[in-house]
C-alpha cells in the first residue's frame, strides 16, 4: 500500500492532475529518511481539507521531495460532522482515545476539563497540550488514511459544553447507559442531520452526575 503523506500548505488546486508538488521539509525527510521513499514511486497525498491524490515520486530529496499528481479523489464534508469531547485524563489515556477515535472517523476533538479531571491543564500547559493532541491526531490522519485533518479545538470548560449543546445533539458515553451507540443512526435521529453531534468521553473517574444533567 502506498505511503500517505498531509500536504496541508496546499489546496485542491494544487492537488491537480499533472501538477508537480512539494511537500514541506519535514515531511520530505520523513518520507525519505524513515519510509525510505524513492523517485519512480507511488504515494498518497492530501490536503487535509477533503483532497487525496495518488502520485509519483519525482525527486526524492530529503529536504524537497517533488511529486507529479496522477489522479485526484474529492471526498464530500461529512453529515452530520461527529465531535469528540474528550476530557482531560491521568497518564495517556486520554492521548490513546483521541488517537483512536480521530483514526475511527471523527471530524474535531475537543479537550474539556472535566470535574473529576485529574489532569489539568493550566497556564502554559493550556498551549503545551493542544499542540501535543494535535501532533497525535495529525499521526492518526496519515495512519488511516483520512482526506481531512480534524481540528483541535480550545480547552473546554462543562459550562462551555452547555452552550454548545444548544446547536448539538450530544451523546454521553456512560459505560451503564441502556441505549448502545452502535445501534443509534447519528445522520437521522433526533433532529436535524445537519448538527454536530458531540460524543462526550469522560474521565477515569466517569462523568459526575452534576455535568450528565447539564449535558
Amino acid at each position: 500500500m502506498a505511503h500517505f503523506h498531509l500536504a496541508d500548505d496546499l489546496d485542491a488546486a494544487d492537488l491537480a492532475v499533472g501538477r508537480v508538488v512539494a511537500l514541506g521539509p519535514q515531511e520530505s525527510r520523513h518520507a525519505v529518511t524513515v519510509s525510505r521513499v524513492r523517485a519512480g514511486e507511488g504515494l498518497l497525498v492530501g490536503d487535509g481539507r477533503g483532497t487525496i491524490a495518488s502520485c509519483v515520486v519525482t525527486t526524492a530529496d530529503p529536504q524537497r521531495l517533488e511529486l507529479r499528481v496522477e489522479s485526484v479523489e474529492a471526498h464530500p464534508d461529512p453529515s452530520p460532522p461527529v465531535v469528540l469531547v474528550q476530557a482531560l485524563a491521568k497518564g495517556d489515556r486520554d492521548e490513546l482515545a483521541v488517537q483512536a477515535a480521530t483514526e475511527l472517523g471523527v471530524d474535531a476533538v475537543i479537550p474539556w476539563q472535566a470535574q473529576r479531571s485529574v489532569s489539568r491543564w493550566e497556564g502554559a500547559k493550556v498551549a503545551k497540550g493542544r499542540e501535543r493532541w494535535r501532533a497525535i491526531v495529525r499521526e492518526a490522519v496519515k495512519q488511516s488514511i483520512r482526506p481531512r485533518l480534524p481540528e483541535v479545538e480550545t480547552l473546554a470548560t462543562t459550562k462551555d459544553l452547555v452552550r454548545m449543546a444548544a446547536t448539538a445533539r450530544v451523546l454521553v458515553l456512560d459505560p451503564t447507559a441502556e441505549a448502545r451507540l452502535s445501534r443509534l443512526d447519528l445522520a437521522t435521529a433526533d433532529g436535524d442531520a445537519a448538527s454536530d453531534v458531540l460524543l462526550v468521553v469522560g474521565p477515569e473517574g466517569g462523568i459526575s452526575p452534576a455535568e450528565v444533567e447539564a449535558l
